[in-house]
């Protein structure tokens, strides 16, 4: 048996990326999936995502449009999810945006969205999908944060360092909070891999190659070591796992800055 056998499954961000990779995953080992997108640009990738699992894995999937950082939005989608597929019991809050804007000139309108979607997103759906999994005393909530929520890897994104560091803070405060009810939230913090959101950076060679030489493995993760985490923190087998921060990093995140790695650059 498949360890997340006919299990619902939501994605936030789920046509692009890591997001990817998580509904891969998810499908791989037996859940029904919703994958959630927010621009019509990513409405074929949901579409083309879903036909895949269905196909590849006989599982349920549906698409779903919505910004995940506003409530209307999230309330109609978890109410689609919940009439197509069933109450939702595993929630990754993957969606996330990373504008590149140093403090001096950062906008409003840049650190108000940044916040939005990265943070106000995981309250919205975490408060919506709890209702059902507190009367179930049952749930899996796994939040996608960064190396960024404990470390500055960039002079140039503020707004989503700290934004990610709040995002690892409120999984430790919902798993106080919901673990009574067993619910486990955790999280998951991906150093940088290789996906479609950084196949721009990576044109320069040099850029990757900093990230290659700061890590401490001499070499990137990738979108499905992210999707292994996530799936392993919504199994039986994470069942006392709760308000732990899984850095999926190749030990990025205990390794002490040197003059020349990518922290000076």
């Amino acid at each position: 048996m498949k360890r997340l056998e006919n299990k619902v499954a939501l994605v936030t961000g789920g046509s692009r990326g890591i997001g990817v990779s998580i509904v891969e995953r998810l499908a791989e080992e037996g859940a029904h999936v919703a994958i959630n997108y927010h621009s019509a640009s990513s409405k074929q990738l949901a579409e083309d995502l879903k036909e895949k699992i269905e196909a590849m894995h006989n599982i349920k999937a549906i698409t779903i449009q919505a910004n995940v950082g506003v409530k209307d939005d999230v309330e109609r989608m978890v109410s689609e999810v919940e009439d197509t597929l069933g109450d939702v019991e595993i929630l990754v809050n993957n969606a996330g945006i990373a504008p590149f804007e140093s403090f001096l000139t950062l906008s409003e309108e840049t650190w108000d969205m940044t916040y939005q979607t990265n943070v106000k997103s995981i309250f919205l759906l975490s408060q919506r999908v709890a209702q059902k999994m507190v009367k179930k005393r049952a749930g899996k909530i796994v939040n996608i944060t960064s190396t960024a929520s404990l470390l500055v890897t960039s002079p140039v994104i503020p707004h989503y360092i700290s934004s990610k560091a709040a995002a690892s803070q409120l999984t430790k405060a919902l798993a106080i909070e919901l673990g009574r009810y067993q619910i486990n939230v955790n999280a998951v913090g991906p150093s940088t891999v290789e996906t479609d959101m950084t196949t721009e950076m990576f044109e320069d060679k040099e850029n990757y190659q900093r990230e290659v030489e700061a890590n401490p493995m001499k070499r990137l993760g990738t979108s499905k070591q992210i999707g292994d985490a996530v799936v392993f923190l919504a199994s039986d087998e994470a069942e006392q796992v709760n308000g732990h921060l899984l850095m999926v990093d190749g030990g990025l995140t205990v390794k002490a800055a040197q003059p020349d790695d990518h922290l000076q650059h």
